[in-house]
């Protein structure tokens, strides 16, 4: 059987070959030997040639007679058998897979065959975060969580934790914009018998000409977006030009929402962005709302990356919690379970301290 897959291997040990994160080269766990990542990309060139070539002329077929029912067109389309080239074990993917590993055998495989008729990316930015570091971080976002459930936290443990190079469209924007702000000021005095508060209303106008760079919108549908945008910022000073070397052990994911399907949630964030910034030049004032806003963009660009996020999923009465950490910062967001009785308690010790309290206010005052 051909191979349709390419397993990185060290050239000197032929062990399973993958980049480290805060690495600069791709180093072998084993005898230790670096490499370029652009040495590693030649090398293997050559193989992932000659795999894309056999995925093309294998025909996938699922044969269902017998077992349960049949596959749909869209559910046959949407999973792929692949082999991996380092033990033979047949691997199963959904069709945005670009690299992944083999549950067989760990060897790091990539399915050259997934880059035809897609966009190179034109950077990555590489992983700087580990595996133990991302149990060592969820681990801190839980803590010192007073609602969580004790069973939680002293049964807690990592189900599933997954390295996954996340599909991105950068946005590089040029914009004038112009908003209008409504800004209060209050004037306190007293009189011989009362205290008075005067309020004054403005109406603030702010026009600015603004850049926006590499402004970050996720291509996958598969990744919850409010997570993707809670992750950032990642740090642009790491990002490089694409090289599939530092694809090697970990999974890789293409954009299945793409750059033009992308570019309204684009110009939503570049829009709050400008108003933002607008409104931090509306000064000494008590307080300040948008009243509205118009952007107008003068030219714009759009780049294609891939970025790095640990995926990490518990269990908790047969409920699954997934957590997501920007594998090159460290930031981890999430959502966690909380326990309704701590939750009442808590509520309820509030309430005991704060009843004396207005208590003894009332009473004052009556």
């Amino acid at each position: 059987m051909e191979n349709t897959t390419v397993s990185y291997k060290c050239p000197h040990c032929t062990a399973p070959l993958s980049f480290q994160p805060g690495h600069e080269k791709i180093t072998c766990e084993y005898c230790g030997t670096e490499y370029e990542a652009a040495a590693i990309q030649e090398l293997f060139a050559r193989e992932q040639e000659l795999a894309a070539r056999a995925a093309e002329s294998e025909n996938v077929q699922w044969d269902t007679s017998g077992v349960g029912g049949e596959w749909s067109a869209e559910e046959a389309g949407g999973l792929q058998k692949f082999t991996c080239s380092s033990c033979g074990a047949e691997l199963v993917c959904d069709e945005n897979t670009l690299a992944t590993e083999c549950c067989y055998c760990g060897n790091p495989t990539m399915l050259p065959s997934r880059f035809d008729g897609m966009l190179k990316p034109d950077y990555v930015i590489p992983f700087k975060k580990t595996k133990a570091e991302a149990v060592a971080a969820l681990k801190e976002f839980y803590k010192g969580k007073i609602l969580l459930p004790a069973a939680f936290t002293a049964n807690n443990r990592v189900e599933d934790i997954q390295p996954m190079y996340v599909p991105f469209w950068l946005f590089d924007a040029t914009v004038s914009a112009t908003a209008t702000f409504r800004a209060e000021s209050d004037k306190v005095y007293d009189t011989p018998r009362e205290t008075v508060t005067e309020t004054s209303f403005y109406s603030c106008e702010r026009t600015g000409h603004m850049g926006f760079g590499r402004i970050p919108v996720d291509g996958s549908q598969k990744m919850d977006d409010s997570y993707m945008e809670s992750i950032e910022p990642f740090d642009y000073n790491d990002i490089v030009e694409f090289n599939a070397g530092y694809l090697a052990g970990y999974l890789a994911d293409r954009y299945d929402v793409s750059a033009e399907e992308s570019v309204s949630r684009a110009d939503k964030r570049i829009e709050t962005s400008a108003a933002g910034v607008l409104q931090g030049t509306v000064t000494g004032y008590h307080r300040v709302a948008l009243e509205n806003s118009v952007v107008s963009k003068e030219e714009g660009k759009v780049s294609y990356a891939l970025a790095p996020v640990w995926i990490l999923t518990t269990r908790y009465e047969g409920k699954p919690y997934t957590f997501m950490m920007n594998g090159q910062t460290g930031k981890m967001v999430g959502h966690l379970p909380y326990d309704k009785k701590k939750s009442w308690l808590y509520s309820g010790g509030v309430a005991l301290v704060l009843v004396p309290v207005l208590y003894f206010v009332a009473k004052f005052f009556v």
